[in-house]
């Protein structure tokens, strides 16, 4: 992969633009705002590993003046000078600095979050060079904000209803195969294993190991799928769930779908019925899954008939739990508002919210877009001939797209103007950016493990 074409066209000509005294350009990164009032930061050692760690070749300068001098239809508009500069004084590792707040927090929208410039005043030019790469890290981080929400969201249901002691496993991620590539489900996925332990998309874990140091991120069951149980003909439908039983026998949670033809009749007769006492004699758990109908009186009914085949217990804060040996799992047109909605209605109805737990597919990796939380990446900084200057844009058409001025610092969730921290330290404040990557080198390696901590405790 040619990282010198990592951008966008209209960068490659930016080095002419500058004015001519220019020595540092400086940038900052931030959510402008958005579906939530916070975001969770996260996905910033990916990129940096996997594009900014190695040294850019001879063989990518020659690569990409080859085809960006027919892109462009002259060889006057690629920085031939500026990457041969790279290689032959840096190796060709890149003279950038970046500072990052922690993976894992969770900082206020309209706060910076990462700030980059550049450390050789020859390389002015490639600060923003670098934008279309880095602002990429909005996708991990709205997923990683999307999973903290539906967390919070079912938490506040288990204790009014429940117990939060399963709050790991409430919410797997379907998700592989609804996104737009294999990078989008690893980078997406490991921002979901943030909030919670639960995945199918197995190329989370191949990211969370390479990239985050995690020997296995997340966990599943044995679970069919409608073909699995449809290839044994409607009326051996019995038959296929009882297989299940059968083949699944050491495991102590297997996941059934179960609306191919009729899931109340599935329920009630099925696995409420002819199979009862196999379920009952499973050292484990049956989850019964419909996939189809609308989500929240299939699952009031589903919920009623279990009930009645196999009983439960009410919990001291009166909420309805059914028989640990029959759970159900929600995964058809699952998204933050469904959760909740399902959740309500359960709790309405007398239902703990132990009953129940969610996949959701496109609703946490596919449905988001760069302005699901507003992301930006805007020079805020420029120093010419020595002197540090303000930049920043203000169209009398927006008050939304007002930039920052002046290179800046985080402290206590808020952006302040570095001037403050060249002064003693005020009230205990300290700049919560703190250095990830300079001139080729990483100076910030967080473990999954490390981050969860940051997500689970609240900040």
């Amino acid at each position: 992969m040619n990282r010198i074409l990592l951008t966008d066209s209209y960068k490659i000509g930016h080095f002419k633009q500058y004015p001519a005294d220019t020595e540092v350009v400086y940038s900052y990164f931030e959510s402008r705002g958005g579906d939530f009032n916070v975001t969770t930061f996260f996905g910033l050692q990916y990129f940096i590993k996997e594009y900014l760690m190695k040294p850019i070749t001879q063989e990518e300068i020659n690569e990409a003046k080859e085809m960006l001098t027919t892109h462009f239809g002259s060889d006057k508009a690629f920085n031939l000078d500026g990457w041969q500069y790279i290689v032959d004084s840096y190796g060709g590792k890149l003279p950038v600095k970046i500072d990052a707040v922690k993976e894992g927090r969770t900082i206020p929208t309209s706060n910076v979050l990462m700030t980059i410039e550049n450390t050789d005043p020859k390389c002015f030019w490639l600060t923003n060079y670098l934008e279309t790469l880095l602002v990429q890290v909005w996708y991990p981080t709205t997923v990683a904000t999307i999973s903290r929400a539906c967390k919070q969201i079912i938490l506040k249901y288990l204790e009014e209803t429940g117990d939060t002691v399963g709050i790991p496993f409430k919410l797997h991620d379907f998700g592989f195969r609804g996104v737009s590539s294999v990078e989008s489900a690893g980078i997406g996925g490991v921002a979901h294993l943030t909030n919670f332990m639960g995945t199918d998309t197995l190329q989370a874990l191949v990211v969370a190991k390479k990239y985050y140091g995690s020997d296995c991120a997340g966990f599943s069951i044995p679970a069919s799928e409608h073909s699995t149980m449809t290839s044994w003909g409607k009326d051996n439908e019995v038959k296929a769930f009882e297989n299940m039983l059968e083949q699944y026998k050491d495991f102590p949670i297997i996941a059934c779908v179960s609306d191919s033809y009729d899931i109340y009749r599935a329920c009630e007769e099925h696995w409420g019925t002819t199979l009862k006492d196999k379920v009952m004699n499973h050292n484990g758990t049956t989850v019964i899954r419909p996939d189809s109908g609308s989500p929240k009186p299939v699952i009031l009914k589903c919920l009623d008939i279990l009930w009645d085949k196999f009983g439960g217990t009410t919990n001291e804060k009166g909420y309805k739990v059914l028989d640990p040996h029959v759970r159900m799992i929600q995964g058809d047109g699952v998204d933050l508002f469904a959760i909740e909605d399902i959740l309500e209605a359960m709790k309405v109805a007398g239902w703990s919210a132990d009953n129940i737990a969610f996949g959701m597919g496109g609703g946490l990796l596919q449905k988001l877009n760069r302005d699901t939380q507003k992301f930006a990446f805007k020079c805020s900084a420029i120093k010419r001939d020595g002197k540090w200057n303000d930049v920043y844009k203000d169209p009398i058409t927006s008050d939304f797209k007002k930039s920052k001025k002046g290179r800046l610092v985080l402290a206590g969730g808020k952006t302040f103007p570095i001037s403050v921290f060249e002064e003693p330290v005020v009230a205990g404040l300290y700049n919560e950016l703190e250095p990830v990557f300079k001139n080729g080198t990483l100076l910030r390696d967080q473990t999954l493990d490390e981050i969860r901590k940051i997500t689970n405790s609240g900040v």
